[in-house]
């Protein structure tokens, strides 16, 4: 009982309230309408034709206009109200043009790197070709002088991340999705107390959506109050907008400019395994040391920027300012971002780009398995070539609507030659995608349509690096604790099982 009345007493459901009412007194004005207009059936049939004329002549994955058109043609009022209200990424013009500004500060502080794409293209001209493709459309030029570790859970990540937020001298920087009081996010904010107190320059941004259950409200004035500078990214407020589907979804750590770290992992206990809330908790995350963690300041300092309103001079947070860049190259390493608000899919197109290029393997590690037609497309026809493709999901899942998409995608994969697992002892959470030894990316970006197309992402591309055969390593370990599902065990579901995971797959793209 005291669970549901905490639950009823939340922000999360007290601001869902009354996003619903407002939701609620719109649908009832519009559909009151007819009494009003002699041809008020017509008119709603010319804004449906109207409507769905505009999403297909979108620049938008099909499965999402698919998704939409449906129920704009069967609900003819209450689907193209929808649509307008939250379809797409809608920005006021406003918004738009201080975007654009934050945009060509970031062109500015990451200018292309042509020595780079041409030392790489000596070596692989496909490899240059998608690392030209990340610099022009994902913000992130390629780097050298820069070491790599892969972190095979969050627990390494924290240990690691504690030993280098205890060195920081100058500034640190934190932007994540999910922040929650415990075991995890008390050890890091012991340390960023302490560095507050010796004048570091700590910064943090946290998703309000992400946080909302997780973190009391106005947590950032309880942080700014102690000297951490903090900043709760698109707050979730009573007002109906297509703004709340856009959520920031990455998770940075920048210090001092030249460590900086991203992959799956927030800032809570359950991804330390400090309690199981879905069995084990499997995630990974990628440690940068040098020249590349230029990508990953920049992207956090123009979010901040466009949070605060402020424009401040980011060369005085280069990498090198502070301690010495490594001398040795490992690999080409290239952090890049993904934006909702533009209508380049990057991290899709990062993760098809790996599937075209693969010869012998790709093996994958994501929390969802919900990708569209092209992505399916890719993977079945690199399987039907003779390509190792292995997808490993969890066997626990968070979401079971998510889940039951999933599985639903099982299917046609597998009858094409794809081998799908289950991580038997608990839930995958990370966002892995290794080829032939020789490329890898490690970030944020998860196998569907919010992270995608809606969200803030982030990711490193790697060549050539150890980052790579550390992850190959860890994904065939992790392989031993995974159960293989077949085609064949696809058809002996039940047939509920079946046709509910079909149904679903239709608004799969709205989840």
């Amino acid at each position: 009982m005291k669970k549901l009345t905490k639950l009823f007493n939340s922000r999360l459901v007290l601001v869902s309230v009354m996003i619903l009412v407002q939701l609620a007194v719109i649908i009832y004005w519009v559909l009151d309408a007819g009494r009003y207009f002699l041809y008020y059936e017509v008119f709603c049939t010319v804004l449906s034709f109207i409507c769905v004329l505009v999403i297909l002549n979108r620049r938008t994955n099909p499965g999402y206009k698919i998704a939409w058109i449906i129920p704009i043609l069967t609900l003819p009022v209450l689907g193209w109200l929808m649509y307008f209200m939250f379809g797409g990424n809608k920005t006021s013009r406003r918004t738009r043009k201080k975007m654009m500004q934050i945009k060509r500060r970031t062109e500015e502080a990451l200018p292309p790197r042509p020595d780079v794409l041409a030392e790489l293209n000596q070596l692989d001209e496909g490899a240059a070709r998608q690392a030209q493709y990340i610099q022009d459309y994902g913000a992130g030029p390629p780097g050298r002088r820069t070491d790599t570790q892969f972190l095979p859970s969050g627990e390494a990540m924290l240990t690691r991340m504690l030993e280098d937020l205890s060195t920081a001298k100058h500034f640190i920087f934190m932007e994540y999705f999910i922040i929650q009081e415990g075991e995890m996010w008390n050890a890091i904010l012991d340390i960023l107390l302490k560095k507050v107190r010796e004048g570091v320059d700590v910064r943090l941004i946290y998703d309000d959506v992400g946080c909302i259950n997780t973190l009391p409200y106005e947590y950032d004035r309880t942080l700014q109050a102690a000297g951490i500078q903090c900043c709760p990214f698109n707050p979730y407020i009573p007002v109906v907008s297509a703004r709340l589907n856009n959520r920031d979804h990455r998770k940075i750590c920048v210090i001092d400019g030249n460590v900086g770290y991203t992959g799956g992992i927030n800032l809570a206990d359950e991804y330390i395994n400090a309690y199981a809330r879905f069995g084990h908790w499997k995630d990974a995350a990628v440690r940068l040391h040098g020249e590349a963690v230029w990508n990953l300041t920049v992207m956090f300092l123009s979010l901040w920027d466009y949070i605060r309103g402020i424009r401040e001079d980011y060369a005085s947070y280069r990498p090198g300012l502070h301690a010495p860049l490594p001398q040795d190259n490992d690999g080409f390493v290239q952090p890049y971002c993904d934006s909702p608000l533009d209508s380049e899919p990057v991290g899709q197109r990062v993760y098809l780009n790996m599937v075209h290029r693969a010869r012998r393997y790709i093996y994958i590690c994501t929390p969802y398995l919900i990708p569209d037609n092209e992505m399916i497309a890719a993977l079945c026809l690199a399987a039907q070539s003779g390509v190792d493709v292995r997808i490993m999901t969890p066997h626990i899942p968070d979401k079971k609507y998510a889940f039951a998409v999933t599985q639903a995608n099982y299917s046609e994969l597998a009858d094409s030659g794809v081998a799908i697992y289950e991580y038997t002892p608990g839930f995958v959470h990370a966002k892995v995608m290794v080829v032939d030894d020789e490329y890898a990316t490690v970030g944020t970006i998860n196998l569907d349509y919010r992270s995608l197309y809606l969200h803030y992402e982030c990711g490193v591309w790697m060549y050539r690096s150890r980052a790579v055969l550390q992850a190959r390593d860890d994904f065939l370990e992790t392989l031993e604790s995974c159960t293989r599902v077949t085609a064949e065990d696809c058809r002996n579901w039940p047939l509920m099982k079946r046709l509910t995971g079909a149904v679903m797959k239709i608004f799969a793209p709205l989840m």
